[in-house]
């Protein structure tokens, strides 16, 4: 007689069974347009579900508090050789330079890692506003990071949306931050980090770069790496590397105690093995000229993507996107963010509403949407589906309230789906 931990989880927990099948039916059969999601591979999953799970390992490899580590060791220590081979092939400098940990829960502990590392409450931090496009974890009120620390958030020119890197030193010069934040969470441009390390050595900062968004792109050579020019640079391994719900932190060989004794003691217990194993596998498949093509991909669909809307009368934030996303704002479409992305959500093309720059309304009622280009991708979706896209969101956005155009839309999006198979669903 089986016990209950050997049979399936069809048997052992019918609910929880039923609602993965149905999240799974979901993401097969909708345009998934977040853009910070992704489909993850059959093989990432797998190491994801896999018996490391089971094991407990506080500490790092050869130095752990537990015994029974010898495999864990080699499976940590994998993955720290493929994240400094793929990320040392973009580095400004020497692959010998790079320490990489991949213990993080996710982005934001490894951000809260940063912090403690470097600073002590009460000490002045700078990044991006998060009306202008930056993250929570840079310096926001409502996070730690701008409750425990001295905020001074920078911003984006009225004129075209984009990053004052004056304003940057200006306010750097004014308020010496000890911490200086590169990095976004809905910014659709280019990120120029070497200015960023010219402003940092003027006013003696670390520089950090958060690449959460776009380390498949860094990793891949379609946006330009700041590994080897920051201090520490920090990510999830989800987005577009397309690996499991992670995080990881690469920095200058100087600063590799400070970041391993934050990590590990200092914001959180034993890693995550399985999800260990699961980065190990993303940057495998990061490694080959497959994930090149299709982060080329990701971008171009974004631009077809940013052009077909634009010329459906979308007002583009910076006017179009050098990355995956793309950040719109409906004032001129007479209809608010958050309505607009509840109907595309009927009609199974599944965006978040957003904030755009100098938006007047409340952020949780804000004036945009944001979408990005990943997933579809992944499901090797091109330029052509990007402008039948345009084409349903401008049809939904003209009468959101309509059921039956909406139940028209989803039904055609649910067809066309069926011909583009998504990595590591079953279905």
């Amino acid at each position: 007689m089986n016990h209950a931990t050997d049979e399936a989880l069809a048997q052992v927990d019918p609910e929880i069974f039923r609602l993965i099948e149905a999240e799974n039916r979901r993401e097969h059969e909708s345009l998934r347009l977040i853009a910070s999601e992704n489909y993850a591979s059959r093989a990432v999953m797998e190491a994801t579900g896999s018996c490391l799970t089971n094991k407990y390992s506080e500490g790092y490899a050869k130095k752990r508090y537990y015994e029974g580590q010898a495999v864990i060791d080699e499976v940590e220590e994998l993955a720290i050789a493929r994240l400094k081979a793929l990320f040392g092939a973009t580095a400004h400098g020497s692959v010998d330079d790079i320490h990489v940990n991949v213990q993080p829960y996710s982005g934001s502990p490894a951000n809260l890692a940063v912090y403690l590392a470097f600073l002590n409450a009460g000490d002045t931090v700078m990044g991006l506003g998060l009306a202008a496009g930056g993250h929570l974890t840079h310096g926001h009120n409502v996070s730690i990071s701008g409750r425990y620390f001295n905020s001074v958030p920078y911003g984006v020119r009225r004129d075209d949306h984009r990053i004052d890197v004056d304003e940057v030193r200006r306010l750097a010069k004014e308020h010496r931050p000890k911490l200086l934040w590169c990095g976004t969470t809905a910014y659709p441009r280019t990120l120029d980090f070497k200015a960023f390390r010219e402003i940092a050595d003027e006013v003696g900062a670390i520089l950090a770069v958060d690449i959460a968004h776009i380390a498949g792109l860094v990793a891949a050579g379609v946006h330009p790496s700041p590994v080897g020019i920051a201090d520490v640079v920090t990510s999830t391994t989800h987005k577009t590397l397309r690996g499991p719900r992670g995080g990881m932190i690469l920095c200058k060989k100087e600063h590799a105690a400070k970041i391993d004794r934050a990590v590990f003691p200092g914001v959180q217990g034993g890693p995550h093995n399985h999800t260990t194993a699961a980065i190990a596998v993303a940057a495998h498949e990061a490694s080959t000229p497959a994930f090149k093509e299709y982060a080329k991909a990701i971008v171009e669909n974004a631009k077809a993507l940013g052009e077909a809307l634009a010329a459906r009368g979308f007002s583009l934030v910076t006017g179009g996107t050098d990355n995956h996303l793309l950040l719109v704002d409906l004032t001129n479409k007479t209809i608010p963010g958050k309505v607009a992305s509840k109907a595309l959500d009927q009609a199974n093309i599944v965006l978040n509403y957003n904030a755009v720059p100098f938006d007047p309304r409340k952020p949780f009622d804000p004036s945009g949407i944001r979408l990005g280009t990943p997933s579809v991708t992944s499901r090797k979706m091109g330029k052509d589906v990007m402008v039948k896209l345009a084409d349903w969101m401008e049809y939904v956005v003209a009468a959101p309230e309509e059921k039956a155009r909406i139940e028209k839309v989803a039904a055609e999006v649910r067809e066309l789906c069926d011909g583009y198979p998504a990595p590591g669903l079953r279905v």
